[in-house]
């Protein structure tokens, strides 16, 4: 018998959030074909990639994560 929606959510929520993560990729991936997955994937990675070539070349800078989600929140409101 399944789980009714609101239980379902509880016990996702009180998983280690490793597990959360993993149950989070699994879902995703049920929305997508593979192959589109791995057109997803290599976007980020070339995401990522060109993040770190802009932040060694210093045409980029860190900032602290709360720092970051301040901002965004400042342009959602």
């Amino acid at each position: 018998m399944a789980l009714p929606l609101a239980e379902l959510e509880d016990e996702v929520l009180s998983l280690a959030p490793e597990d959360r993560a993993h149950l989070l990729e699994r879902l995703l991936q049920s929305f997508a074909p593979a192959s589109e997955l791995q057109d997803i994937e290599r976007a980020w990675v070339a995401e990522a990639l060109q993040r770190e070539a802009d932040f060694q070349a210093g045409r980029a800078k860190m900032v602290p994560g709360s720092e970051a989600m301040a901002r965004v929140r400042a342009r959602l409101a």
